[in-house]
């Protein structure tokens, strides 16, 4: 398998998962700034849309949207217990906290990493952001990870882009729960070995 991934962005999230699963990929690295492989390949020509992650499996097929390749991942090791089984209202569950995080935080931070939003607008998608960080914080008030106990994917792709506050100027200092579930996650060795691999931690 191969993951197309540019260090930093939310292809981040399934290069967790892949360490959590124990499963190996070759990463290649997409660039979103070129859209263009290393060795000069254009990056288009793979995936129409420019962005990354996009999983190819060994028969070559390619696979799109980082929810989707996560839950994919997860499936690939069950007995990592990285997602819950299909059909189960857990799964369903982990479904809905992938869409929030991926339409509610995601998306609001798109518009801050685009130097011609003027600021007035950044500060309506900072406060936006905001109300979700501290909803997330109450959620997190009595759980060691999204899903209660247990790491799930939901958790590499909440910490993805919670990583995005700093370059985005996103104040999360006010949310202690956030703050310690980051480090929760941060410190699991699947996502230490994720972050060097993308060169993001010596």
């Amino acid at each position: 398998m191969k993951l197309y991934y540019s260090p930093g962005a939310c292809s981040l999230s399934p290069h967790i998962a892949l360490h959590e699963a124990g499963i190996a990929a070759e990463p290649v690295l997409a660039s979103t700034k070129s859209h263009k492989l290393q060795d000069g390949t254009d990056y288009y020509g793979i995936n129409p849309l420019g962005y990354v992650p996009m999983l190819e499996l060994d028969d070559g097929t390619r696979l799109r949207e980082g929810p989707a390749i996560l839950q994919y991942i997860a499936d690939l090791a069950p007995t990592k217990n990285l997602a819950p089984a299909a059909g189960t209202l857990q799964r369903y569950r982990l479904q809905e906290w992938l869409t929030f995080i991926g339409t509610e935080v995601h998306k609001g931070f798109s518009p801050l990493f685009n130097p011609a939003m003027p600021e007035e607008a950044k500060t309506i998608f900072k406060d936006k952001l905001a109300s979700r960080f501290k909803w997330l914080d109450n959620e997190l008030a009595d759980k060691q990870y999204l899903m209660g106990d247990s790491f799930s994917v939901a958790d590499g792709y909440l910490f993805t882009v919670t990583n995005w506050t700093k370059p985005t100027g996103v104040d999360i200092s006010g949310y202690p729960n956030l703050l310690a579930w980051h480090a929760r996650v941060g410190a699991r060795p699947a996502v230490q070995e994720a972050m060097k691999a993308e060169g993001l931690l010596k």
